[in-house]
């Protein structure tokens, strides 16, 4: 059989080839997503830091730690709702509706703050339900208009666009925040919001027309999983009436998936108190023998945690733009998948026998780096071969309330180590690099299932 294109590559093709496989006119759509969810979190990280000032100008540390369980809770609440709303709604208006609810619930907290009114918790709980949801619906969206071989093709492409995001967010925050004020903040996060939806309907436009416009066979001899051209989404048909949850119990594929979030971002953010933990140290020691060159403890902490996420945002950016898409052409999903918790475990082992500054700072920044690039991407492609219902529904399931079980599993191990068992930074290591060799073991059942899916379901829309 043959291939047939109505098309031959454009230069923006050509010139995207040189950081991913670009076939003749996937370039277009793959930069209008890439743009979608740059803008998505941008918005994010310019409402971060309101988040931010308000909980701990309203309640302290202690209000924040408590208040990200109780996001866990909502979650159990919230999954439901949106996936009882996915069943009446088709794509572009489930989209629409939950992107409005977000850029309207701003617009009321901007009024909000403007009378007054304290808004520390109720404003960090919603952050972090907008931060699981949105992001989890526009990677729905992309599994929806791509097959598997496509996805594992462009997913690398468009992730550039959120590592750029975060960064170009951040960023420009810290420069807007003087002349415009916190609160003008969510107005602006608004805004981008409306520009991200707006995108979204030029993507789903294009995707039509090219495909309308373009049937692939796939040639003589090759395999036809890597030739597959995802058929044009059904989107005036709402999704199937299944319950979230219910979809994970009864898939073990996605089940995994879920247990494989649970356990990085469990790993990851014991990881993140380890660091916290270290550098308070270490600066408390430093101002104690004199030798912080006149700053103070909270001076000493701040400076490290600009240039460590400064490095770890930068090694991201390289990572996602020139290795990602040649390390998942390369190695293979089932490889690719591994890679995390493989630097994860080296880290956590050199930390428990070398528990210094030095060891962890480089040991956190190459699991955030690879995390926030080759994790972010892979994990995404892990839904291609799933069905329309799955991609959206129990996709929003793991991508929020998988996370944030992983953080209330820290959160309790923390508290059990630090108020019962008297666990040292080694201990907390050595705890964390067994829950990474569980992770390597799901990690392998995942890959392995998705190996077989992709073979099984090369029409999946």
């Amino acid at each position: 059989m043959r291939t047939t294109r109505s098309e031959s590559p454009s230069r923006l093709d050509r010139v995207l080839c040189i950081f991913a496989e670009i076939h003749a006119g996937e370039g277009a759509s793959a930069v209008i997503l890439m743009g979608n969810v740059f803008f998505l979190l941008m918005a994010y990280y310019i409402i971060k830091p309101v988040r931010e000032a308000l909980i701990l100008a309203g309640g302290g540390a202690e209000v924040k730690s408590y208040a990200a369980a109780g996001q866990a809770l909502l979650l159990l609440g919230l999954v439901p709702a949106y996936s009882r709303l996915a069943s009446r709604l088709p794509r572009l208006r489930l989209i629409t509706a939950v992107t409005l609810f977000f850029v309207a619930c701003l617009v009321v907290f901007y009024l909000l703050a403007r009378l007054g009114v304290p808004l520390g918790v109720p404003f960090f709980l919603w952050v972090g339900i907008f931060n699981m949801m949105i992001i989890a619906q526009f990677w729905s969206f992309a599994n929806d208009l791509y097959s598997p071989a496509e996805g594992k093709r462009l997913f690398a492409i468009i992730g550039f666009g959120a590592s750029s995001g975060a960064v170009f967010g951040s960023f420009i925050t810290g420069r807007l925040i003087e002349p415009l004020g916190v609160y003008q903040l969510m107005l602006l996060a608004a805004a981008l919001l409306l520009v991200s939806l707006g995108l979204t309907f030029t993507a789903d436009a294009h995707e039509r027309r090219r495909r309308a416009g373009s049937i692939t066979y796939p040639p003589s001899g090759s395999n036809r999983a890597e030739h597959t051209v995802a058929k044009p989404p059904a989107d005036a048909e709402p999704l199937a009436k299944d319950n979230a949850f219910a979809l994970l119990w009864r898939n073990r594929y996605l089940l995994l998936i879920a247990l494989l979030m649970l356990l990085a971002n469990w790993v990851n953010t014991t990881g993140e108190y380890l660091l916290g933990r270290v550098v308070s140290d270490s600066a408390a020691q430093a101002v104690a023998a004199g030798m912080a060159g006149g700053l103070s403890e909270a001076d000493i902490i701040g400076k490290f945690y600009a240039d460590f996420f400064s490095v770890v945002n930068l090694l991201s950016l390289v990572i996602q733009l020139f290795l990602v898409s040649r390390l998942i052409k390369y190695l293979g999903i089932r490889i690719c998948l591994m890679l995390l918790p493989m630097i994860a475990l080296g880290g956590y082992l050199l930390l428990a026998f070398f528990p210094v500054l030095a060891v962890i700072r480089w040991a956190k920044t190459a699991e955030n780096a690879t995390d926030y690039s080759l994790q972010n991407t892979v994990r995404n492609i892990l839904f291609l071969p799933t069905n329309r219902t799955e991609k959206y529904k129990a996709k929003q399931a793991i991508d929020t309330l998988g996370v944030r079980i992983g953080d209330v599993l820290s959160a309790l191990l923390v508290y059990a180590g630090t108020q019962w068992l008297a666990l040292t930074t080694s201990g907390f290591a050595l705890v964390n690099a067994a829950l990474v060799l569980l992770w390597i073991v799901i990690a392998a059942a995942v890959g392995s299932r998705f190996v077989k899916l992709q073979y099984h379901n090369t029409d999946v829309a």
